[in-house]
């Protein structure tokens, strides 16, 4: 755990997986220096607490979470805005109980400045003996409007931190609740909407955020980052990506020309060595795809003279199409077999000591690609066993056993880039998520990995939205960080909004440094793999054995 600090994190994450969402509080409770408080929503899920009952889900076709905090049977869904506040409980038998007064209250006191005093729902609170936010709880048939329930673990350090929190019925589809007895209690359910209040999801989740936040702050400063929610899914329409970065607040006429000159420190030096020659007629024997050509990387030829080049497997075709990358989208080719062991010989012919391994998005396969990367691991484990192992790896959909399929093979270094700030996600990587991205990341570092990951300035963000997002990516417990200037492949992709200075990408150096991360390489053009293994190993010779983190309930 770092040190004291004298902040709080409001997070705005718009829609989150439940599950993404649970190990995104796990590596929280355990790495955050502040505490945090996160404001999503759900798609569909029905969860089942600690104490629930089965008997008491009425739908088999929805999907069924068990999961870990208190309570029975609750309802998630669209339209409906859930909070989480990772937050220190201390150590008095008390204070989790109050910790859930005291989300209950700010709830009430929400839904009170929501409905005008025409809408007379009688008295807002909670009813004694059944958890949760009711209305009407001074008349004969109150109804459940907000959910509660929290869970108490002590992290590693042991600091005892609350995880799960509050849900608040906004504009959902009220006969969902049919699917289930909410919270084993045969009473009715309402929303905001259904008293009248015309207040958009949008709207509650900003108020409510911002009413837990200061609550729970104790005289700390509230800092806050929102993902911007926009058109999901791949397009190749240009015209489409550029409205989903103007609906994220950047100012596209204020965008650098693809023909304005690129200032002297973004013009790599070009080495034409016979090392370059060589590493060339590595990829090329094996028949290798390597990001460096693929993507364009402007330290090729330094790499490949040094002997090292990052391979990209699972075919060259990508499922995705970010605004950013210059990697082809296309119907990929099936996957195959030889590939792994044709990298491993690769590996064993430029004698690398650290071997990165890249991959394409494949969300055409159940498993998004992760038992080619397992593949590649194992057979460069096989042919070379002292060669430490990196991958980059894609989300694979957020998908638990696709991912702990390459958690298992134990790489030594799980790098997965969040690519920019919260704001931007969506204009920059529609089919993407930060939550889920740092989801990732939590939980490779929760199963013992040494995790990595990247971003990329110049699209339209801020200093200080650089800084929140190194802030969020030590808070998952991230050791290394890459941070480059981006620049547009062609005037297809995203613009460039401006150059950021070496000096500049010296400030986020010291930023990241100070969040807490052990490693931070900045310059303009640092690419993911740049330095990998210096970076691999300074952070393995300055920290122990990793070993995977086991949170511990408390009651």
């Amino acid at each position: 755990m770092s040190t004291e600090s004298n902040l709080l994190e409001l997070r705005f994450l718009g829609r989150v997986g439940y599950e993404e969402a649970v190990e995104l509080q796990r590596g929280l409770v355990e790495h955050a220096r502040n505490p945090y408080v996160l404001v999503l929503e759900h798609p569909e899920v029905i969860t089942i607490g600690r104490s629930g009952d089965p008997r008491h889900v009425l739908d088999e076709h929805t999907q069924v979470v068990k999961t870990d905090r208190g309570g029975d049977v609750t309802w998630h869904g669209p339209g409906q805005v859930v909070c989480y506040p990772i937050v220190d409980l201390g150590n008095d038998p008390g204070a989790a109980p109050n910790h859930v007064h005291l989300l209950e209250a700010t709830v009430a006191s929400v839904i009170r400045k929501l409905l005008s005093s025409s809408q007379d729902v009688g008295e807002i609170g909670s009813l004694e003996g059944f958890p949760g936010i009711w209305v009407g709880i001074d008349g004969p048939n109150p109804a459940k409007i907000g959910a509660v329930g929290i869970r108490s673990v002590r992290n590693s350090s042991g600091r005892r931190r609350s995880m799960h929190g509050v849900s608040l019925n906004v504009d959902c589809d009220l006969s969902r609740f049919g699917s289930i007895v909410p919270c084993g209690l045969e009473r009715p359910v309402t929303s905001l909407r259904a008293l009248g209040s015309e207040a958009s999801i949008r709207d509650v989740a900003q108020l409510l955020g911002e009413a837990l936040a200061n609550a729970l702050a104790n005289g700390l400063e509230v800092r806050s980052a929102s993902v911007v929610e926009g058109a999901s899914g791949i397009s190749g329409d240009l015209s489409a990506q550029l409205k989903r970065l103007t609906q994220a607040g950047v100012p596209l006429g204020e965008a650098l020309s693809v023909r304005q000159r690129k200032p002297e420190w973004l013009r790599s030096m070009v080495r034409l060595g016979t090392e370059v020659g060589t590493t060339r007629s590595a990829v090329q024997a094996g028949r290798l795809i390597t990001v460096c050509e693929e993507a364009g990387c402007p330290n090729l030829s330094e790499c490949w003279s040094e002997g090292t080049a990052t391979f990209m497997v699972n075919g060259v075709d990508c499922t995705r199409r970010c605004g950013f990358c210059q990697v082809g989208t296309a119907k990929p080719a099936p996957l195959d077999p030889s590939e792994p062991s044709r990298v491993a010989t690769a590996v064993i012919e430029l004698g690398l000591a650290h071997a990165v391994v890249t991959c394409v998005a494949r969300d055409d396969l159940d498993d998004g690609g992760a038992e080619g990367i397992a593949a590649t691991i194992r057979a460069i484990r096989q042919a070379s066993p002292s060669t430490s192992v990196e991958v980059l790896i894609s989300d694979c959909k957020g998908d638990p056993p696709s991912l702990r399929r390459i958690f298992d093979e134990h790489p030594e270094v799980l790098n997965h880039n969040v690519e920019t700030v919260a704001r931007l996600q969506r204009a920059v990587r529609p089919s993407a998520g930060y939550a889920r991205s740092l989801a990732v990341l939590a939980a490779a570092k929760l199963r013992g990995l040494v995790t990595k990951s990247g971003i990329m300035v110049g699209l339209g963000e801020t200093q200080e939205e650089v800084a929140l997002a190194l802030t969020d990516l030590a808070a998952v417990g991230v050791s290394i960080v890459t941070i480059g200037q981006y620049l547009r492949p062609t005037a297809q992709h995203l613009p460039v909004s401006r150059y950021w200075s070496p000096e500049e990408f010296d400030d986020l150096k010291a930023v990241g440094m100070d969040a807490g991360l052990e490693h931070v390489e900045a310059s303009p053009l640092t690419r993911s793999s740049y330095h990998a293994g210096v970076a691999a190993s300074r952070v393995r010779e300055g920290t122990t054995l990793s070993v995977p983190v086991v949170l511990k309930e408390t009651r």
